[in-house]
């Protein structure tokens, strides 16, 4: 059975280091990442700036959804506008979902992977608030692993649905 691991940083730069050590275990596909477009550009909500060089999250993303940084979500996937957040960006599976449901915003998509309402109306206001969101879609027997890589490198609010 499929689980969703759900976490938010708040700093790019924690973000990147998660994905590049989820990718690091096999996760590759199964990574979505979901951050409003300006916290994408400034490089999260308590970060200085934009992170310089090669992007260890996303370098890929516009050519077979392999994920990089959030650099590359900027020049990969296409910015969204959300009601009552505004422009944001996204990569991965979620990306796909986000697109059909615009007008329920964030938390509609992940209804669509089974996550409560009141729960994804949460993540929602958390990306709202500058907060970069990563997904992890995997089988039921790697989702453990999934939210220990998120908590090992800062991530907040680690849900498993």
């Amino acid at each position: 059975m499929a689980k969703t691991v759900l976490s938010t940083f708040n700093s790019k730069e924690s973000a990147e280091r998660a994905v590049a050590e989820l990718r690091a275990r096999g996760f590759d596909r199964e990574i979505s990442i979901v951050a409003r477009e300006d916290v994408a550009r400034q490089g999260g909500r308590t970060a200085a700036g934009p992170t310089m060089g090669t992007d260890p999250v996303t370098d890929g993303t516009a050519t077979g959804g392999v994920l990089g940084g959030l650099a590359g979500l900027i020049a990969g996937a296409g910015a969204l506008a959300i009601p009552g957040i505004g422009p944001i960006v996204a990569a991965g599976p979620l990306a796909g979902l986000l697109s059909g449901a615009a007008t329920g915003g964030i938390a509609g998509g992940l209804i669509d992977w089974g996550i409560p309402a009141e729960r994804g109306r949460y993540f929602e206001e958390k990306v709202k608030q500058g907060n970069i969101l990563v997904s992890v879609r995997c089988d039921d027997h790697k989702a453990n692993d999934a939210a220990t890589v998120l908590r090992q490198f800062g991530g907040q609010d680690v849900e498993t649905h």
